[in-house]
């Protein structure tokens, strides 16, 4: 909601992401992941964003305030404090997704060991005078070659990635 409102009151007010971005003394990007979601302003910056909006900060955060109450940074504090721990899922969640497709590849890199381990290059022993025959041969010759380098590193890599994943907790 919060992004949204930034969204449409910055072009109720005919500015763009950078003319709003220099008004706050920010970086274009900053507002545009206000208006995507991807993060929130803290509690000064909304304040700030709010008077730039010629709004409350209540009406940001989605709420009409027809009163001034004396809590306000109590208040927003716990609004922005809800707003994070969302954020917070959602991002563990992409984590836990990207440690789910490493763990996943690493298995299938396992996997295709092993094959080519159980096939013993059996393709070698094809009639390559055969021209279907020798086609397949060499294009399961030529997986294999490519493979057989590649796959280690690329193992190590998603291993990286996986421990990496582990630690951003």
């Amino acid at each position: 909601m919060l992004n949204e409102n930034i969204k449409k009151l910055r072009k109720s007010k005919g500015l763009s992401q950078e003319e709003l971005a220099i008004k706050l003394n920010v970086v274009r990007q900053t507002v545009s992941k206000w208006e995507n979601g991807l993060s929130v302003p803290d509690s000064s910056m909304l304040m700030m964003l709010a008077d730039e909006l010629d709004t409350s900060v209540g009406v940001l955060l989605g709420e009409p305030v027809t009163e001034p109450i004396q809590d306000d940074l109590k208040i927003l504090s716990e609004k922005l404090e809800v707003i994070n721990l969302q954020l917070a899922k959602r991002s563990m969640a992409k984590v836990k997704t990207i440690r789910g497709i490493l763990i996943s590849f690493c298995a299938l890199i396992v996997i295709l060991f092993i094959v080519l381990a159980a096939m013993q290059s059996s393709y070698l022993g094809w009639d390559y005078n055969n021209p279907e025959l020798a086609i397949a041969g060499t294009m399961m010759h030529g997986f294999e070659f490519v493979f057989v380098r590649l796959a280690p590193f690329a193992f190590i890599a998603s291993l990286i990635g996986i421990v990496i994943t582990y630690k951003t907790k």
